[in-house]
């Protein structure tokens, strides 16, 4: 058997071996149900409007009326023209979901270990450790796919960046580019984003080392055509990316039109996001242990303890029920880090850490100091607000990082350097040019460290109070008893975990240690390795993620059960918008049914959040009234849902007999604190210098009315006898939205800080909106000219290197 077949064996082996764990961990897809994600059900509450129109009439929409009073699809699932990488990443995320996300983790980090020439079942190890390690399976239940879609490709693209820094400068390019492309196309840009500064760190790496060795023309060579590949990728995602920025003007992520805060005072930050907003989930310092120990601070927000709980014991004590006392058992509020919330610790590994330490005294060369210092500046940075003297320098000057919120997410890096950092320290103790007795010391001082570490903390737990931050809130409901008991077992998983990591501990420090003896050969030394890897990190995996959290796929495809009160409204068959005040701004069950003005997205229309913030937070009826909220969903005194119909709901459009100038956005906002919406509009005319304020004739015969309506299709007819000036119900986008009065193009403008209005001749009208955004027909372009191009490079790259094969061999 030839050397070449036998590389191509274990590849195929390595690739039918994650396909049959991915579906033993997430084996109920196999019985055909589906895993409950809650980010994807309010994904689906969000598009179900887009979905319907694409099922309809065969095309996009590119606008949705179903949330936040109307806004572009491009951050919602939206469909381009000539998306054929999509369909290379559907061939290659072919498992059901979610198994096929954790076959990709698997594979993007084995081609990482193939750039990196580790062998087959070393680099099988490390898939495994990457694959499943906790916060990259937690994150697949919650339902956060674009996520874990780009942390899947982001070890394809460290590959690519690596084998051209070697000197394999064609397939270092095709793999830096394709992966890079399919890296964009996953749509989440955070985790692009925090994967440049593992970048930056390496590249300062490889820097230092050209200039020791006198190699500066062959790195800025291998700089040049890497930046080429990145630039050849994002072409590809030319329509998402022109789209996406388009829209990130317009959205929270982009500069704030205001300078003042809903109660009058300057507005602190005018760009990017708020700082306590970006803060919010920060890291704290001390909780970074648990990346170690992994419910040292309690795990997750809720923990399922059961009836091993020191709450469940008393609760029965105390005669309640022990069904009743085992439900509240398994919803403990455990966790007492920093944030406010947590679905689970983000547990790297007690065997993958050890090995990471080991790796730092073991591992010679540029990877061991990259690696560090990835690793400890992603571990600074997940602090946050913990670690102000870093974070706000960032915050201020760091380009873009002001764009993204939940900084402990940067700890994505970790989960990725850890692992590799794991691997290279098994490659270096089977090298034969490392002495036992060099061996032995690394080992001795590893496991001296990180056993030393776990025994301090067991022995100064009293150091701890293990108080929560939800835990005075429970005291007004439950016994100060109840909540000491709480914290009793607060303190239970604390010590409980901690023996669990120092068991793994010793394990891996034993295996190690008995093949440093010979007693056991380095083969199976990996064996047992990847053994405890997988029951170290999977035991703690399915605390989070198990079949529990499956059900019938027919329940998954209805995402929200009807209520009285959203049959009462559908009974309407007009167009109209609904509030529903328990969501406001954070949730999608009534824009799965009605259009709504509040919804679900991390990037929201920047002027509804405002509009919210100082008016309709604040009960302005009228600001509802111009938004055309016809009804309005309360719960009544038995918490059941209902309807309350709002008669001033203004409809879909109306004439004004007044326009008012103001020249900010501030005074605009402001004006709608006393403005009669039915009667008057304002107009900023500092954005529109054309407008001039003036009074427009209304009388009784004068009418506007909506006709026919599709999301991106709006058909008015009006009737005035003189000039007028109409105000529409719909959120103002200044991109793509073409207006036509009786088939002529006609301007349009924004008014009361939001909508849309036009002047309207005398007499009768068509009056049409069409959604016709330029930035898909423009982006789509450029995606087709880069997608052919890199097909062609692929296609002749792989045909030379068969005809170069063939020439060898004869």
């Amino acid at each position: 058997m030839n050397r070449g077949f036998r590389t191509f064996l274990s590849h195929f082996f390595a690739l039918v071996f994650f396909a049959l764990v991915s579906l033993l961990y997430f084996y109920p897809v196999l019985k055909g149900e589906a895993i409950y994600q809650s980010d994807i059900v309010q994904y689906q509450g969000m598009a179900r409007e887009q979905d319907g129109f694409r099922k309809a009439f065969g095309e996009e929409p590119y606008w949705t009326n179903s949330a936040f009073g109307g806004m572009p699809t491009y951050q919602l699932g939206a469909r381009y023209p000539h998306e054929y990488l999509k369909k290379l990443d559907r061939a290659i995320r072919f498992l059901p979901r979610p198994a096929d996300y954790l076959f990709l983790y698997f594979l993007g980090f084995y081609i990482l270990m193939c750039c990196m020439k580790v062998e087959y079942r070393l680099a099988i190890l490390g898939s495994l450790a990457f694959g499943f390690s906790t916060y990259l399976i937690v994150i697949l239940g919650v339902g956060h796919n674009a996520k874990a879609h780009a942390l899947g490709y982001l070890p394809m693209v460290l590959g690519g960046i690596l084998l051209t820094f070697r000197g394999k400068y064609l397939w270092g390019f095709l793999l830096t580019a394709l992966a890079m492309a399919l890296e964009i196309q996953a749509n989440h840009y955070q985790m692009t984003y925090y994967f440049m500064f593992l970048v930056l760190v390496l590249g300062v790496a490889y820097l230092a080392d050209a200039i020791r060795k006198g190699h500066l023309k062959s790195y800025f060579g291998s700089v040049g055509l890497l930046l080429l590949a990145v630039a050849m990728g994002v072409a590809v995602n030319a329509t998402a990316l022109l789209a996406t920025r388009e829209y990130a003007q317009w959205s929270t992520r982009g500069p704030s039109v205001l300078s003042i805060t809903p109660d009058g005072t300057p507005k602190e930050n005018a760009d990017g996001l708020d700082r306590e907003y970006i803060t919010q989930y920060s890291y704290g310092i001390s909780e970074s242990l648990n990346l170690l120990f992994p419910r040292l601070f309690g795990g997750g927000s809720v923990e399922q303890l059961g009836e091993d709980s020191k709450t469940f014991q008393y609760l029965v004590d105390q005669g309640v029920p022990r069904s009743q006392a085992l439900d509240f058992s398994n919803n403990l509020q455990l966790y007492w880090g920093d944030q406010p919330i947590v679905a689970a610790p983000p547990y790297i590994g007690a065997v993958v850490l050890f090995l990471f330490f080991l790796g730092l005294l073991l591992v010679r060369g540029k990877a061991r100091w990259w690696l560090a210092g990835v690793s400890l500046l992603a571990l600074m940075l997940s602090w946050g607000k913990n670690f102000p003297l870093l974070t706000d320098l960032m915050i201020d000057y760091f380009p873009l990082y002001n764009k993204f919120r939940a900084v402990s997410s940067i700890q994505v890096l970790l989960e990725l350097c850890a692992p590799l950092m794991a691997v290279l320290a098994i490659q270096a103790w089977g090298r034969a040019d490392r002495s036992a007795a060099e061996k032995g010391r690394a080992l001795l001082i590893a496991f001296l460290g990180m056993a030393g570490l776990g025994l301090l903390l067991l022995a100064f737990r009293s150091g701890f109070d293990f108080v929560g931050g939800s835990d005075e809130v429970l005291k007004r409901y439950f016994t100060e008893e109840l909540v000491e008991l709480l914290r009793r077992d607060r303190e239970m998983v604390y010590v409980q975990d901690i023996l669990r990591s120092l068991v793994f501990i010793g394990l891996t420090a034993g295996l190690l240690w008995v093949n440093l003896k010979k007693g056991l050969g380095y083969p199976w030394m990996v064996f047992g390795l990847g053994v405890l890897v997988v029951f170290d990190l999977v035991g703690v995996d399915r605390r989070y993620v198990n079949q529990e959290d499956f059900l019938p796929k027919r329940r998954m495809d209805k995402a929200f059960a009807m209520t009285q009160a959203d049959q009462q409204i559908l009974r309407d068959s007009s167009v109209y918008r609904v509030l529903n005040p328990g969501e406001g701004l954070n949730g999608a069950r009534t824009s799965y049914f009605h259009h709504s003005v509040g919804g679900y997205h991390a990037a929201k229309p920047q002027r509804m959040q405002d509009l919210f913030e100082f008016h309709i937070y604040r009960n302005n009826r009228r600001v509802l009234d111009m938004l055309n909220v016809k009804y309005v969903i309360q719960n009544d005194e038995e918490g059941n849902p209902r309807a309350s119909l709002n008669p001033d709901a203004l409809g879909n459009a109306w004439f004004v007999e007044y326009a008012a100038s103001v020249s900010s956005p501030d005074q605009a906002i402001q004006a709608l604190d006393t403005l009669q919406v039915g009667r008057h509009a304002v107009v900023n005319t500092s954005d529109f210098p054309e407008f001039s304020p003036r009074p427009f004739a209304v009388d009784s015969t004068a009418g506007i009315e909506l006709v026919s309506y599709r999301p991106n299709y709006l058909e008015y007819r009006s009737e005035n006898p003189g000039a007028g000036l109409a105000v529409f119900s719909e959120m103002y986008y200044p991109h793509g939205w073409q207006a036509y009065i009786d088939g002529s193009p006609a301007p349009h403008f924004r008014v009361n800080y939001a909508l849309r209005a036009m002047e309207v001749p005398a007499g009768s009208h068509r009056i049409i909106f069409k959604f016709e955004p330029d930035v898909i027909r423009e982006g789509s372009t450029i995606s087709l000219a880069a997608s052919a191009l890199l097909g062609a490079l692929l296609l002749g790259a792989g045909g030379y290197e068969l005809f170069r094969r063939r020439r060898q061999k004869h």
